[in-house]
């Protein structure tokens, strides 16, 4: 696969792509340096702090957006104010609904995020005429979908501990699509502890209770809170169920 920094002596690909670490593995990856130049005439990259309004429940889509870097929270939320998470996003995830004329779900910043944002209109019009492009939103949307049933197992089935587990497991995973597979991950938590109980439907109780669980069992370090070590993802993985 293409580094993304051979881009940066690609002079046929646009300016605004050639940093990008998340266009081979996005939406980007199947358009020419052409079709790249076109969609970059529309896009616009935009940067939001934790905790910004990105999408707003039963608002109309004007915009789609490639996630580039950060986690973006989905929620739903119930008339009388209670909430509930209902996903995660990650670069190089799509975030918007095709062809939908409103957002069902609110997106927040769950961490700093940086999108690459397009106008709905200008998108749809190169899906029409490339149907690379439409079958790789497809298939993205597809995997979103395997993803969210995967979770409801989760949900339905797993044991506390193992939800606690699944939840790191997937955000050491998924935070850095153009890393290279390792044995160990770091990162930091982009849900606080009362939204990660909302995510798995525990209580911060116990969601505190099973992280220093597996804090004493070695399978990871936290530091300063929200500061996560995985010396060995495989040790993760077993306590997922």
């Amino acid at each position: 696969m293409t580094s993304p920094r051979q881009d940066i002596h690609n002079s046929d690909t646009p300016l605004l792509c050639r940093s990008c670490e998340t266009r081979h593995q996005g939406m980007c990856g199947v358009l020419n340096p052409q079709e790249l130049v076109e969609l970059a005439r529309h896009t616009h990259k935009s940067r939001h702090d934790e905790g910004a309004e990105l999408i707003g429940d039963s608002t109309e889509i004007h915009s789609y957006a490639n996630v580039m870097r950060g986690v973006v929270k989905l929620s739903k939320t119930l008339e009388d104010g209670r909430q509930q998470v209902v996903g995660l996003q990650f670069a190089p995830d799509f975030l918007g609904r095709l062809f939908g004329h409103e957002n069902l779900t609110n997106a927040q910043a769950a961490s700093p995020v940086e999108l690459c944002v397009v106008p709905r209109l200008a998108l749809e019009r190169m899906m029409a005429a490339n149907p690379a492009l439409e079958n790789r939103l497809l298939r993205q949307t597809l995997r979103e979908l395997d993803e969210a049933r995967d979770w409801m197992v989760t949900l339905g089935r797993k044991t506390a501990s193992e939800k606690v587990a699944s939840f790191l497991w997937l955000i050491a995973t998924h935070l850095d699509p153009a890393g290279e597979p390792s044995e160990g991950a770091e990162f930091d938590l982009p849900l606080s502890r009362a939204d990660i109980g909302d995510f798995l439907g525990l209580t911060i109780e116990t969601v505190s209770r099973h992280m220093s669980e597996l804090r004493q069992a070695g399978i990871i370090a936290i530091t300063h809170s929200r500061h996560i070590e995985v010396p060995d993802l495989e040790a993760l993985r077993n306590c997922c169920g």
